[in-house]
């Protein structure tokens, strides 16, 4: 990407043998990552849109997170795991309070997160014609609020999560200009107090850490504190009720079980039932193409 395109100068620009630089490169190629014109190497369209970090779709800092040992140490026991029923990486796993993982995840998934961010807001506030208190539990990188914020100018957001993982949501929220509509609350989604009267709680990616008990207590307070006509929006990977299909999102329970104690892929009936335990009247689920996950919404 920077205008380096023989191995040689590949080699001197990354600082790597020639010889190295040149066969990996064929190999790229040969995988579909590259394509080559004599001596010279160029990027694919795909690979300059997604392994560019000029680009604001760059993957690979989302690659470096999802590969990262904080997350495959709780895979090289799985047998352990198995047996166990939960991690054995720790006993709580990613989930423990101010886990560092979070604020690695909260820099790392910008570029995979932001066209999912925008199709949510999209399908949630498709007319984006009034006023909205939107609260984003678990918000990580802040850009699920943000994108509400993006597309409705009347709304405003609150974000809960680890104080420094909220510093990076803060920084995405600035860089955007939502600053004078985006307020923050540091601490335990579990234990802090989220005000009352919110059109709208956002719970994108993190129900599926816990198991059911814990599910329906959260999910108590976020009934609480929605307006009489306020809506819950979780967004999940939702295998159908055989637990085998879709494969990539009923995959997903297999990560839970190296990785948390007790967390879980849930289908639509075991969410809709958590929701209903919880005090909502109704839910219903939506597709999200291209994006495998689903929003599940739940009217108060």
């Amino acid at each position: 990407g920077d205008g380096k395109t023989t191995a040689i100068e590949i080699a001197e620009r990354s600082s790597a043998s020639e010889r190295g630089i040149r066969i990996l490169c064929d190999f790229l190629c040969v995988v579909g990552f590259l394509t080559k014109d004599g001596s010279n190497y160029k990027l694919t369209p795909e690979s300059a849109l997604f392994l560019n970090k000029r680009s604001p779709a760059y993957l690979g800092g989302s690659l470096e997170f999802l590969l990262s040992p904080m997350l495959t140490d709780g895979f090289k026991d799985l047998t352990g795991a198995v047996r166990k029923g939960g991690t054995v990486a720790s006993e709580e796993g990613t989930i423990a309070p101010e886990h560092p993982i979070w604020v690695t995840f909260a820099r790392a998934m910008t570029g995979m997160m932001a066209m999912p961010a925008q199709l949510m807001a999209n399908l949630v506030d498709e007319k984006a014609d009034r006023k909205l208190r939107v609260l984003d539990i678990a918000a990580g990188h802040g850009l699920y609020g943000i994108a509400f914020a993006n597309k409705n100018p009347q709304t405003k957001v609150v974000a809960v999560d680890w104080p420094n993982v909220l510093e990076v949501a803060r920084e995405n929220a600035d860089k955007a200009g939502f600053a004078d509509r985006y307020q923050t609350i540091a601490g335990s989604a579990f234990d802090v107090d989220y005000g009352t009267g919110y059109d709208l709680v956002l719970l994108t990616n993190f129900l599926h850490h816990f198991d059911p008990a814990t599910c329906e207590t959260l999910l108590r307070k976020v009934h609480a504190a929605l307006a009489n006509d306020g809506r819950a929006v979780i967004l999940e990977f939702v295998p159908n009720e055989d637990r085998i299909s879709p494969p990539e999102t009923a995959a997903f329970s297999m990560v839970m079980l190296g990785s948390t104690p007790a967390g879980d892929a849930y289908t639509f009936p075991e969410l809709e039932r958590m929701c209903s335990a919880a005090g909502f009247a109704r839910s219903e689920i939506h597709q999200l193409p291209p994006s495998i996950q689903q929003v599940v919404i739940s009217y108060k």
